[in-house]
């Protein structure tokens, strides 16, 4: 599934504050703002940096248990995990 490019907005088209947070709310993407033809920031909705934020954390924490395997950590499966957190968390 391919991702749709982000929009672009001049600088200048700023000045609507009104339907600049309108685009962003409809906007799937960022939306990257220009400054003399060149990207100079980045503008999204609430609910999409949240989402882009949750998924680069869930990215960290795999790479993060991938290195632990490599480094000899033994895995466990989903049931005995599972377990153990309703254990230690009482649930």
């Amino acid at each position: 599934m391919t991702q749709p490019l982000p929009k672009i907005l001049p600088v200048n088209e700023l000045k609507n504050t009104a339907n600049i947070m309108k685009t962003c709310q409809e906007s799937p993407v960022p939306i990257v703002i220009t400054k003399n033809g060149y990207g100079e920031a980045v503008m999204m909705s609430l609910k999409l940096y949240e989402e882009m934020f949750a998924q680069i954390q869930t990215a960290a924490l795999i790479n993060a248990s991938l290195d632990d395997l490599e480094n000899g950590a033994k895995p466990i499966d989903g049931k005995t995990f599972f377990n153990e957190m309703r254990v230690k968390y009482g649930k």
